[in-house]
């Protein structure tokens, strides 16, 4: 799912980022959803998930299920 406009998100890089600018990007500070964008085009699309969605993701990611 895509959306356009989020306004009040707030955008952040991993803490395993090196740096440079090829990272994606993660806004957690909206109500029930996560925002994940492209550090080289921020004005680009915006992928959006449920917070369970994405934390089920996490889980999956820190279990090594992928």
């Amino acid at each position: 799912m895509t959306s356009p406009d989020l306004p009040g998100a707030e955008f952040r890089k991993s803490s395993y980022s090196v740096s440079g600018n090829d990272c994606v990007e993660v806004a957690t500070n909206l109500p029930n959803l996560v925002a994940v964008r492209d550090s080289k085009d921020p004005y680009g699309p915006i992928l959006t998930f449920t917070s369970k969605s994405w934390n089920d993701f996490l889980t999956g990611i820190r279990a090594d299920a992928f």
